[in-house]
């Protein structure tokens, strides 16, 4: 006799969006939408809360600070010269969509092989010894200077 157990997840509903970041990207209406890396964000977010706390107006709630927490620790960029930097870096590889860049900037991946696993889009927009040498850039920014 074969018995029937009650299924122990809800069903997933699916996405709304047609966004996909695979092989080929689909950002739907987040397209062309600016974006920011990890580190960016944590740069952006913190001086949002040093204007709001010389005004002394923080509300600083659970979810904000649970943000800072999670930019803290995969920020992979702390100073803002480095930031930057990766950023001109990013900014000068027009062919990839500023999705991919600011992804690129926040993985901080090694090999070309790594980033393209993570980031599909990247396939076949730009060759594996370009993207390697924009990897080895980034990483010597990142273990030299932070």
């Amino acid at each position: 006799m074969a018995t029937t157990h009650a299924p122990t997840a809800r069903t997933r509903e699916k996405p709304s969006g047609d966004e996909e970041a695979t092989a080929d990207l689909k950002l739907g209406e987040f397209q062309h939408v600016p974006t920011l890396t990890l580190s960016e964000a944590r740069v952006l977010i913190n001086a949002v809360i040093d204007h709001r706390k010389a005004r002394g107006k923080v509300d600083e709630t659970e979810t904000l600070i649970k943000t800072q927490d999670y930019l803290d620790v995969f920020a992979r960029f702390k100073q803002k010269e480095n930031i930057e930097a990766v950023e001109r870096m990013l900014a000068a590889k027009e062919e990839l969509e500023r999705f991919e860049r600011s992804q690129l900037g926040s993985l901080c991946c090694e090999t070309a092989e790594e980033a393209k696993t993570l980031i599909p889009s990247l396939t076949n927009k730009i060759s594996d010894q370009d993207l390697q040498e924009l990897l080895d850039d980034i990483t010597k920014l990142r273990n030299f200077v932070e």
